[in-house]
């Protein structure tokens, strides 16, 4: 690789060819000859800076500054081929394949020095069988962070030399099917994962968590080949969820701090997804202690409600700021779950709630029951709650009022409801309410 960069010439033919010719006036050289050149004397610190700044199409094109900006890009440790670096105006699929190809070919053989970042996301990328040889050649550096995003065409089976990159502390996945090797021990350096629209294998991706030690963020997006999350990370910091799953276990996350689930699908009021006599609300919290943001999205709190549902956590969160939930008030179990948490959340300053308003229950009605529910509770540091997506419901009001008569400390709830239908009435009722604080404020705002 060194040995082809004494042949530098071959550079210009390269900005020329594959990101368009570079037009300079003869006047502008002219003068240049004539002036000190300041853009060649710039120390080395501040070329580094303005390049890391600049799309590689862009820093490619700096080799016509001078001659001493001409070899100054082969030496980036950042290499992103994106929708900005790789401009190209075709509709042949066949012709952006070979493009892509030939530049990230080009720009990996004149390239000099670490890669530290490699990302390859353009709009019309497929899975070809040249990321193969990509991925082989990155494995014998030290790639520090790689991000491959599959755009069109079937999930890409992710080479297996990617396993042996040790050094990686971040690693970005769309579209791929992943299968370690059996004898794949963990990325020892990984602190971030994220993983969209994959495929793998139930036993595979628990390993790949666990053996990952020092994990601290999980994104995990539109899985398919395993449906129970068992998540055993006693590093993590960050998890974030959204798919179709059965059933999810935290095992040693003492440390989570940050967590969004989404459910996508409806589990349904007579399926129970988990088993244990202490319900899923219980045994999801048991290893999540330290606990400070949680959103609650789609139909997890129905998850979260199946089983038993107690009054309070056994252990309070008692770091737990913030709150978001999507919850369906017309399910009693539901309504109840959300009740648990913010019982159970003595410090909780922020909470949002998005009625799910496009099922009906055909269980017991939530309206009657709750009212007994809402005894002996106090919100002593809330201060934000937004509400939105309901309809008017006595349910819906009834929690609204409920939080309004018991937060002491509360700055403003905003109210945005999910039609214009019955609004005026709903402002009314609303500006009814008995309200704990004094400086508490209802802001409407209209659907």
């Amino acid at each position: 690789m060194g040995g082809l960069l004494i042949r530098l010439g071959q550079f210009s033919s390269l900005g020329a060819s594959f990101w368009g010719k570079q037009h300079i006036p003869s006047n502008f050289l002219c003068n240049a000859e004539l002036e000190v050149d300041n853009i060649s004397n710039l120390p080395a610190q501040i070329v580094d800076k303005i390049l890391s700044h600049l799309s590689l199409r862009d820093a490619v094109r700096t080799s016509v500054l001078s001659t001493k900006w001409r070899n100054k890009w082969v030496t980036l440790p950042n290499l992103v081929f994106d929708n900005q670096s790789l401009l190209i105006s075709s509709q042949d699929q066949t012709f952006i394949k070979n493009k892509i190809v030939n530049i990230v070919d080009h720009v990996l053989l004149l390239h000099s020095g670490p890669i530290h970042k490699f990302k390859l996301s353009h709009r019309d990328l497929q899975g070809v069988c040249d990321i193969d040889r990509w991925i082989l050649f990155l494995s014998r550096g030290a790639v520090k962070e790689f991000i491959l995003e599959i755009w069109k065409g079937q999930r890409y089976k992710l080479h297996s030399s990617i396993y042996l990159c040790q050094k990686l502390n971040h690693l970005e996945l769309f579209n791929c099917l992943l299968k370690p090797p059996l004898t794949f021990s963990g990325f020892k350096s990984l602190k971030s994962l994220d993983l969209q629209h994959i495929t793998m294998e139930q036993d595979a991706f628990e390993q790949l968590v666990s053996r990952c030690h020092l994990l601290e963020r999980l994104t995990l997006m539109n899985f398919e080949g395993f449906s129970d999350l068992k998540i055993h990370a006693p590093n993590l910091l960050f998890f974030d969820v959204g798919g179709v799953f059965e059933d999810i276990n935290f095992m040693n996350t003492f440390n989570l701090a940050i967590v969004s689930i989404g459910l996508y699908v409806n589990p349904g009021f007579d399926k129970n997804l988990a088993l244990g006599s202490a319900g899923n609300l219980v045994k999801f919290f048991a290893h999540l202690p330290r606990l400070q943001r949680l959103e609650v999205q789609s139909f997890f709190l129905k998850y979260l409600a199946d089983n038993k549902v107690p009054g309070r956590l056994p252990t309070p969160c008692d770091e737990l700021s913030f709150l978001s939930i999507r919850i369906n008030f017309n399910h009693l179990d539901e309504c109840l779950a959300a009740l648990c948490l913010l019982r159970s959340s003595p410090n909780l300053q922020e909470l949002e709630m998005l009625a799910r308003t496009e099922e009906q229950s055909t269980l017991r009605t939530a309206a009657s029951v709750m009212e007994e529910n809402y005894q002996n509770c106090m919100f002593n540091q809330l201060r934000h709650v937004k509400i939105a997506g309901i309809t008017g419901l006595k349910q819906e009001l009834n929690f609204i009022n409920f939080l309004l008569s018991n937060s002491p400390v509360l700055e403003r709830m905003t109210v945005k409801p999910a039609s214009a239908d019955g609004a005026w009435e709903m402002l009314k009722e609303l500006l009814r309410f008995r309200r704990a604080s004094v400086q508490a404020e209802i802001v409407y705002i209209d659907p």
